[in-house]
């Protein structure tokens, strides 16, 4: 097993990775004692060539591995990519692409919601993962030579996965479904850490302006605290201690300590006291950039038969297509459409109104039916 630790060795495994196809990349990070991910390990495999990089070696300079993430000519291969992709981009200032994330591509194969990489790995790989080192501190070193084949069959394994599902897609020509769903991935919004957007997180249930301008205001102040700090941000202060502050603002310090979800003696600290400074900026802020409006009160209710219905039809179409119901429609999605609500909704467009939307505007329209046959749930098509 190669182990690069030196900048030397990593430009002569750069020049071995560049002629792949694609590239099976994983990492190991701790987060749980800091704010911004500690990346401890790099895990990397091509048809030929595997090796784990180093990140925490002394002198080693990252920036050959993120310029070959940025090549055009490799597919770089991920499972549930998106935590590694933040890594990449807040430390390399890349985001891999082309990009192949094996939980999407799996979910549009029939894998069902969310396959984990151990399922797959045995289904299709037709190996057992050892997790024994799954609770490895990856920043202690040395590390062992089990716990670096641990970290390395995270991506030796993950080639063989990519392979039958790339084989599957191009059987089913659902390539692009998958694409379509990866192209959300390649945002680089969706990775940028900005305090102003910090408020979205907790997402409220409401679109009251004054609730949120607060919210706004504190979970920004809680941002920058935990981004200086380089701590969590539940160890600044918790959500639901944001929540209730934003709906009832202390004006001093022992209010702030009447907080249940506030440590003893938070209010008169230098951060309570910051806290209060940004309460009182709060009062006056307006109201933050991307409130949802409040969704206008339904002209007609969905009845319950017609949102199972459509969870039935929903069922049937995505057994029959082998594709995880959750990628198609989410219950919103159910209920709008029962309700008549057809705009926004995202499986009447693209691949999902083929498998399931176009059907269920027929349904509700009393085009379609649903029957029992030999006591199975079938879909009848209704004679005008």
């Amino acid at each position: 097993m190669e182990v690069v630790t030196t900048t030397k060795d990593l430009k002569s495994l750069i020049a071995q990775l560049e002629p792949a196809p694609y590239l099976a990349l994983d990492t190991e990070f701790m987060r749980d004692q800091t704010y911004w991910p500690k990346l401890c390990l790099l895990q990397v495999a091509s048809p030929t060539v595997e090796a784990v990089i180093d990140p925490l070696a002394d002198g080693i300079d990252l920036k050959p591995f993120y310029h070959l993430l940025k090549s055009p000519e490799i597919v770089k291969v991920l499972h549930a990519s998106r935590q590694d992709i933040e890594i990449f981009h807040q430390q390399g200032g890349v985001i891999p692409d082309p990009l192949f994330d094996t939980q999407i591509a799996a979910m549009v194969c029939g894998f069902g919601d969310s396959a984990s990489y151990e399922t797959l790995a045995r289904k299709l790989a037709h190996v057992e993962i050892d997790k024994s080192a799954r609770f490895t501190d990856w920043s202690r070193r040395p590390l062992s030579k089990r716990q670096l084949e641990y970290a390395l069959a995270d991506v030796t394994h993950l080639r063989v996965v990519y392979e039958a599902l790339k084989k599957q897609l191009e059987k089913t020509g659902r390539a692009e479904w998958v694409e379509e769903e990866i192209a959300a991935l390649r945002d680089p919004a969706l990775y940028q850490l900005d305090p102003v957007n910090a408020w979205k997180r907790l997402k409220p249930r409401t679109a009251n302006k004054r609730f949120l301008a607060m919210l706004a205001a504190i979970a920004a102040w809680r941002e920058r605290e935990a981004q200086s700090r380089d701590q969590p941000r539940n160890r600044i202060i918790k959500d639901e201690a944001l929540l209730e502050i934003a709906s009832h603002p202390p004006e001093t310090a022992e209010a702030l300590d009447h907080n249940r979800a506030v440590p003893k003696g938070f209010g008169s600290s230098r951060m309570g006291k910051s806290l209060l400074e940004a309460v009182e900026a709060g009062k006056t802020a307006a109201p933050p950039d991307g409130i949802e409006p409040e969704r206008p009160r339904r002209k007609r209710e969905p009845t319950q038969s017609a949102v199972d219905l459509l969870k039935t039809l929903l069922r049937l179409r995505a057994e029959e297509a082998g594709v995880a119901p959750r990628l198609i429609a989410n219950a919103d999605d159910i209920e709008r459409l029962a309700a008549h609500e057809d705009e926004g909704v995202s499986a009447l467009h693209g691949w999902r109104a083929k498998v399931f939307g176009d059907d269920a505007r027929a349904l509700r329209d009393g085009k379609l039916a649903i029957a029992l046959e030999k006591g199975e749930a079938v879909v009848v098509e209704l004679e005008d």
